[in-house]
């Protein structure tokens, strides 16, 4: 990558030049168009080495002028001490083949080493339909995995989930009462319970599958089965309607079977870290430097969800990943310190574990939210939003903001079919490319072989490959922080700068030599388009 040239030739610059070469970091400028790329490490090491960071900046820039004679078309210096990189435009050119040459490994790397990374996510317990919530928790992990594939990681993908407890109970009797009222027998509706519409659905589905017999038989546990298939069935639905797979769904159940949670309960005695008090069973956060105690085990005898959470988090370390990623609503902020620090007290190192808190959504039509409840008629799920918008928008629009920022989702936007909406621009410059190339085959101007890069000359053509060449670079980037935005903005970019370039100059013309040069730019251009939104899950459509 040509970041890493620039970052190596400075390195040996400054050893040459007898100083530390220790935390170059090359960045990009926004807006400058006589730069490219510019380092402050000359102020770095002016505090280190009490020398002018001009005078350093100077020395190093004529370091690498005398070695690198083509690389660069210039290289200047700026107050107080900042290097600034302006590259040969035919760096750009000559690496435009390379991505042809990968083609769908294009921008792929192999900083993962096959590590084993596990990534856990979305993880709705089977109450009723996936919310958006889930949804952008889904989006958010489907990335992370995608993310670190494409780093050379060896990844799995895993649903954790709870059938048992109180909620499960809840939706067992709100679904019993459905039924009841559907043969007109009186009953009360449980405090608390689920009033969805889907509750009524799967009622109706009972009494079709089985007519009267649980008026008969009073079998709430055979109810809440029932009722957890149907749930878990339609969960299912959704995420394969975003083309999301798991490899391990992960039930709560087994950690009780197996004695897990016992064990850490045992654990934690041992350490003196568990106490009773008011008939139930506290954890002494305090002790390992949290703000304060949790009840583990309920004066009903009943386990809170930080006791599994603290046995399932064991069992991931004992199954000997690299590398955890945990992805949740911030609704989950407050329970995770817990986890981790009993994960840590118990000998594990945690800081293999990576934990992915994502904000709220909200969505918005004519300007103003629409209200949602979990346990009422009037929430959106879903898949309500995928049926509305498509998958595709669905995942942009999820992918658009950072994690930590609340997330108002445009509904106007979202079902708008022209460039104003973000997917569509994008995939339409994808559909658009390929309907250029096969433009160009039939009319025999499609040749890598008599490919010239000197015929690409004009601004739009070398700032397009500068973007097209970056993708490599934000793939490793965004291993780092595992957040899709980075990627959903660079795809917005790159489509922005093949529209400009393709409004402004003609790919197939009477200059045989030029068409073909164009036509193999704008296939690099589909080509990193294609990965992009691969990366992102998203569809590449041939035709709009």
């Amino acid at each position: 990558m040509i970041k890493e040239e620039i970052k190596r030739n400075v390195e040996m610059a400054l050893e040459s030049l007898s100083m530390d070469s220790k935390n170059v970091i090359i960045q990009e400028p926004r807006n400058y168009d006589d730069v490219d790329y510019a380092t402050n490490i000359a102020l770095i090491n002016s505090k280190k080495y009490n020398k002018n960071p001009m005078d350093i900046a100077q020395d190093i820039a004529n370091t690498i002028n005398s070695i690198n004679n083509d690389f660069y078309k210039s290289i200047t210096i700026a107050k107080p001490g900042f290097i600034n990189f302006k590259l040969n435009s035919k760096q750009y050119l000559k690496r435009l083949l390379s991505i042809l040459e990968s083609g769908n490994e294009f921008g792929k790397s192999n900083i993962g080493n096959n590590k084993r990374a596990l990534i856990e996510f979305v993880s709705a317990n089977p109450t009723g339909p996936l919310t958006i919530g889930h949804g952008r928790g889904a989006i958010i992990g489907e990335f992370a995995s995608n993310i670190l594939t494409w780093n050379g990681f060896t990844t799995e993908r895993e649903y954790y989930f709870n059938n048992a407890g109180r909620q499960m109970r809840k939706l067992a009797e709100s679904v019993q009462s459905k039924y009841l009222d559907i043969f007109n027998i009186t009953n009360d509706f449980p405090e608390d319970g689920y009033k969805g519409e889907y509750i009524s659905t799967i009622a109706q589905e009972m009494k079709k599958d089985f007519s009267k017999k649980f008026i008969e038989e009073n079998k709430i546990d055979d109810i809440k089965n029932y009722a957890e298939e149907k749930i878990f069935s339609n969960i299912k639905s959704t995420l394969k309607n975003l083309q999301i797979q798991f490899d391990n769904f992960f039930n709560e159940k087994d950690l009780y079977e197996n004695k897990a949670i016992f064990k850490i309960i045992e654990s934690l005695k041992k350490s003196g870290l568990v106490y009773d008090k008011d008939g139930a069973t506290w954890f002494s956060a305090t002790k390992l430097g949290l703000t304060q105690d949790r009840v583990l085990i309920k004066s009903s005898g009943e386990p809170t969800y930080r006791l599994p959470d603290m046995a399932y988090h064991q069992d991931k370390f004992n199954r000997d990943y690299d590398l955890i990623i945990d992805v949740f609503g911030a609704d989950h902020l407050d329970a995770y310190p817990d986890v981790l620090a009993v994960c840590k007290h118990l000998g594990n190192d945690t800081k293999k574990m990576k934990v992915l808190v994502h904000q709220f959504v909200t969505i918005q039509e004519n300007g103003k939210p629409v209200k949602m409840s979990t346990r009422k008629a009037n929430f959106i799920s879903l898949d309500d939003l995928i049926n509305e918008v498509g998958a595709d928008v669905v995942k942009y629009f999820f992918s658009m903001r950072g994690i930590n920022s609340h997330l108002n989702f445009d509904l106007n936007l979202a079902k708008d079919q022209s460039d104003q909406n973000p997917v569509f621009y994008i995939q339409y410059a994808y559909a658009r490319s390929v309907n250029i190339i096969k433009k160009s085959k039939d009319a025999d101007l499609y040749s890598i072989d008599d490919f010239d890069f000197n015929q690409l000359s004009q601004s739009e053509e070398i700032n397009l490959i500068k973007c097209l060449l970056k993708f490599p670079e934000l793939i490793i980037k965004s291993s780092d922080d595992l957040e899709p935005q980075l990627i959903a903005n660079y795809l917005m970019e790159t489509a922005s700068k093949f529209h400009q370039y393709y409004a402004k100059h003609k790919v197939v013309s009477d200059n045989k030599e030029l068409s073909i040069a164009r036509t193999i730019l704008v296939d690099a251009t589909r080509q990193v388009l294609f990965n992009g939104l691969t990366v992102l899950g998203l569809s590449a459509p041939d035709k709009m």
